[in-house]
């Protein structure tokens, strides 16, 4: 499906693009409105960084801001590192090359994503409360994150959400590298990057001028704030 890349750059070592992940949200924000100002929107975010990107947006668009927690599944002997991704209602998408190398068995496969899935439950609840997940059958759905980074988790968040009918689904983010734009794509109906790196070691950290460790707290607090503008008054 179509990558609207905004910039494209070949690498970029010793710089950055945003101040903070704010900034990069209301750039991202202004390049959505152009298209999708005035739709029955739902923007989804994925924490904790996607949270703070997704909050501009979800204003600008007048839209509900919320999340959906897609997690990557670790190596049990390396936890640093992932081998795949699983989504809220156990959507899995694994690392077709890497997987074979590993040695899992399926069944060994499928009790690390419950490990995972457990987790994912506990985060979900902590960030809904008690608030329903919004409606997304036959609305357009903006899934966002700080950046792309494998993209294993967006996908595995994409294939969620697709089970449930939208209308369309876009993946909204401010920096991914071309390779992550192109396993994405295929999955969404649109992809808009504000920058793509065509090349070179890429860590999504490296293009924010700050760029801290969030807590649940901070998350909540934008959840929370974002709910008047969704649907026009404070939850009861």
């Amino acid at each position: 499906m179509p990558i609207r890349a905004e910039r494209t750059i070949p690498f970029m070592p010793g710089t950055w693009a945003f101040e903070t992940r704010d900034q990069a949200g209301r750039e991202l924000a202004g390049v959505l409105a152009e298209s999708y100002a005035g739709t029955e929107a739902v923007v989804l975010a994925v924490p904790r960084g996607g949270v703070p990107v997704g909050a501009p947006i979800a204003a600008r668009l007048q839209a509900p801001l919320d999340v959906i927690v897609p997690r990557k599944i670790p190596i049990p002997w390396e936890p640093e590192a992932g081998f795949g991704a699983v989504a809220p209602d156990g959507t899995i998408v694994l690392n077709e090359q890497l997987v074979p190398l590993l040695g899992l068995s399926e069944a060994e496969i499928r009790a690390e994503a419950g490990l995972v899935q457990q987790e994912i439950q506990r985060r979900t609840r902590v960030y809904r409360g008690n608030r329903p997940p919004p409606a997304t059958a036959g609305r357009l759905v903006i899934l966002t994150d700080d950046g792309l980074a494998s993209g294993l988790t967006m996908i595995a968040a994409v294939r969620s959400v697709r089970r449930n009918a939208p209308r369309q689904i876009v993946v909204a983010v401010p920096v991914a590298p071309r390779s992550s734009l192109e396993r994405v794509s295929p999955e969404a109906d649109e992809v808009i990057c504000l920058i793509e790196q065509e090349r070179g070691p890429f860590a999504v950290a490296s293009f924010y001028r700050f760029f801290p460790d969030l807590s649940d707290e901070e998350v909540i607090r934008l959840l929370n704030e974002a709910q008047p503008v969704a649907g026009g008054k404070a939850p009861a």
